[in-house]
């Protein structure tokens, strides 16, 4: 990013921090997309799943806050991956208005299949396991930060 403050620089799209972020979430995507159909899983449906593997067994909406997302995008998420038989959705017994998440045996296993992923990302990435692990910190302060000021 530029440090000349000219309002033309300003608004130029390659010194924006939103279009560096945005440009390379699609491109991380893309890189993704090949490696998830293998596992027949798209990218948010990955992203559930390593969730669940992290943590077995959580409620919809602890669910849906760790992945920053709401209930109307993450219930056909969950549908879907419970009707490919990777997860299960049971209501909680003392509140029915809560459901928990658990993974199923296929869901299990599939763990096995991803663990390949993220050093095709390594790759993919040119960079060392340091400095995307530094990228990673910078970006999640980044999104508290900004979780915060919202």
């Amino acid at each position: 990013m530029h440090t000349d403050l000219t309002a033309d620089n300003m608004l130029k799209l390659d010194n924006q921090l939103c279009f560096a972020v945005y440009s390379t979430s699609l491109a991380m995507t893309r890189i993704y997309k090949p490696l998830l159909e293998k596992l027949e899983l798209t990218y948010p449906q990955y992203l559930v799943m390593l969730a669940l593997w992290e943590r077995d067994g959580v409620m919809v909406s602890e669910l849906g806050t760790q992945l920053s997302l709401d209930s109307g995008t993450l219930t056909p998420l969950l549908k879907r991956l419970e009707s490919i038989g990777h997860v299960s959705r049971l209501r909680d017994v003392t509140d029915e208005r809560r459901v928990r998440v658990t993974l199923t045996p296929s869901g299990r296993a599939l763990k096995n299949q991803a663990i390949e992923l993220p050093a095709c990302i390594l790759a993919a990435s040119q960079c060392s396991i340091e400095e995307l692990s530094a990228l990673t910190r910078q970006l999640q302060q980044l999104r508290n930060r900004l979780k915060a000021a919202a």
